[in-house]
């Protein structure tokens, strides 16, 4: 029997790499002559750097980085096996848990890591990224990464606008003749699993905001600013970008990649698993093992589990998904590829108990359900 183990990470307790381990193990203990695939999998946000390092065979980079409060850090990205493809993850330099609670001002943090990292990547010689967008702190539109890669943008007196959403207001010209001529040989993609647009009531201000420490009238100003950074980028660029689907994702910075680096904004999980050649490893395979840490209503908008389950069930491969927790109505999962979900809480627990005993609670649900196949 061939089992592909195919799962997101539980967020705050598991990484991808280590749930794929624990059904494997979990898998060998019931069916000790199991042929068992691990594929880590990450849908743009937390986790998609190892995941896609682990399976393309990738080493990770270390670059020394500004976080979204401007103090330096150790930042990690990865450079595929090839050499020529960097996988980002934009939460290693602006992700919102680099940041206690108190420092969360999206008046003021910052994109400017992100920047920081792609010149590094140039400098090691790569041309293509894969980017995943989620988990930001910030709402700066993504100016912040762009001033890093060399675009200035100038308030009436001609000078630099300072870091921050709340700046986006003083811009009165944006110059890009002294961007890094590099990127002129690159291709972006980015990972992004929301279709929030820039502005507006469903934009990044006022969805995003709030979890990034914006009061309600911060979000009407940061809106507001935003607006008027977008006018200013059709005016100088000729690029109009309010109406772009994931334009808002990470604080705007969608915005940045598409509007100034000519990128691609695509699905997050589709992406991922476009890049591992995901379709071409169900081949042969008899069973595939997913999961998240909480399975909803959302997940079927671009999250792992559901990624995973059209696909397989393209091949009429049956799917099972090992989660943390099942919330809400699920039922309309079931016709989309899944085939059946197991929650590993197995009794009355606290989530600080599921939490820190996530990996054998993995390992006995996966012993559980390889049990119905093994015949």
């Amino acid at each position: 029997m061939r089992i592909l183990v195919a799962s997101d990470s539980f967020k705050g307790s598991l990484s991808s790499i280590d749930v794929c381990k624990a059904v494997s193990e979990g898998i060998k203990e019931v069916i000790p002559n199991c042929e068992v695939v691990m594929l880590p999998i990450a849908d743009g946000g937390e986790g998609t750097l190892e995941a896609m390092s682990y399976a393309t065979g990738g080493r990770l980079v270390e670059a020394i980085c500004t976080n979204p409060v401007g103090e330096r850090i150790s930042g990690h990205y990865s450079i595929s096996g090839d050499g020529k493809t960097a996988v980002i993850e934009m939460a290693k330099a602006a992700g919102l848990y680099l940041i206690n609670r108190e420092q969360r001002n999206p008046y003021y943090t910052t994109t400017f890591g992100v920047g920081e990292l792609i010149i590094h990547a140039l400098d090691k010689g790569c041309r293509n990224f894969i980017v995943g967008i989620g988990g930001s702190a910030t709402n700066d539109g993504g100016v912040g990464m762009l001033q890093a890669l060399g675009f200035s943008f100038l308030d009436k007196a001609r000078n630099e606008i300072d870091t921050g959403g709340l700046a986006l207001g003083k811009i009165d010209s944006i110059d890009p003749s002294n961007r890094d001529k590099r990127l002129d040989e690159c291709t972006f993609k980015i990972a992004c699993d929301v279709d929030n647009t820039l502005c507006g009531p469903k934009g990044a201000s006022y969805i995003f905001g709030p979890q990034k420490g914006a009061t309600p009238q911060m979000v009407k100003e940061l809106d507001s600013t935003l607006k008027h950074y977008a006018n200013v980028i059709h005016r100088d660029l000729g690029v109009k970008v309010l109406d772009i689907k994931g334009g808002g994702a990470a604080g705007g910075l969608g915005t940045a990649f598409v509007g100034f680096l000519n990128a691609e904004l695509v699905s997050g999980v589709d992406l991922i698993l476009d890049s591992l050649k995901f379709s071409e490893k169900l081949e042969g395979i008899d069973l595939v093992i997913t999961g998240e840490g909480q399975i909803d209503d959302q997940t079927a908008h671009g999250k792992v589990p559901m990624g995973v389950a059209k696909r397989a069930k393209e091949q009429n491969i049956p799917v099972v998904a090992i989660v943390g927790s099942i919330s809400g109505n699920v039922a309309s999962l079931y016709q989309l590829g899944l085939n059946a979900i197991f929650s590993v809480v197995n009794k009355p627990m606290t989530l600080d108990q599921a939490m820190n005993n996530a990996y054998e609670l993995v390992q006995q649900t996966a012993k559980n359900v390889v049990g119905l196949f093994n015949t």
